[in-house]
């Protein structure tokens, strides 16, 4: 039995005329109105977006969208309507039953809807076990397409990260759609 590096130098002595990578370029999809568009994939993926008014506070926009919730995570300053902040939990589990949680987002990808998340709490869970979502997304950070998203995200130092695409869904091969089956129920994007 060969080792890992014979059956490397096997494969290389029977290679072939080597050729370099070409050039990659691509005619991605790109948006006139990123915010309209971010808006538009958003809702077709069962989420909503708003735009944040000057002079509107973000905590009457979450109230307003979300008038019975009552257990509310978020660690982020300037979030007086949260009831807790999740970092202050020693187990994850102590999250359940959490009505909403409101988190900052990297930046939007206009072509689907989707927000780019990174690890800034300190259980994961919190992005998936509370019933309802608030992503916090700077206006100015959406890009066109996931081609400028994994570009955006090429140099970040993080331990997980991911793409929130409105409300956890699945179907079943009757198709009968289910929201919340693996996440939150609602999602809703506020651009600042």
């Amino acid at each position: 039995m060969s080792t890992k590096n014979d059956i490397l130098s096997a494969i290389r002595s029977h290679t072939g005329k080597r050729y370099n990578m070409p050039e990659l370029t691509l005619d991605a999809i790109t948006y006139d109105d990123k915010i309209a568009q971010f808006s538009e994939a958003l809702e077709a993926a069962g989420g909503k977006a708003v735009v944040l008014q000057a002079g509107e506070d973000v905590n009457d926009v979450i109230r307003r969208h979300f008038p019975d919730a009552t257990r509310i995570a978020s660690n982020l300053s300037g979030i007086t309507c949260a009831t807790f902040n999740p970092d202050e939990l020693a187990d994850s589990r102590e999250l359940d039953n959490t009505d909403l949680s409101i988190v900052e987002g990297h930046f939007g990808v206009a072509e689907n809807g989707a927000v780019w998340i990174t690890r800034q709490v300190r259980h994961k869970a919190l992005y998936f076990i509370s019933d309802s979502l608030v992503l916090l997304v700077d206006k100015e950070a959406l890009v066109n397409n996931m081609h400028e998203a994994y570009k955006q995200t090429e140099n970040m130092v993080y331990d997980f990260g991911a793409f929130i695409s409105g409300p956890s869904k699945t179907a079943d091969i009757e198709q009968a759609l289910v929201f919340g089956a693996h996440g939150p129920v609602g999602v809703l994007v506020i651009l600042k």
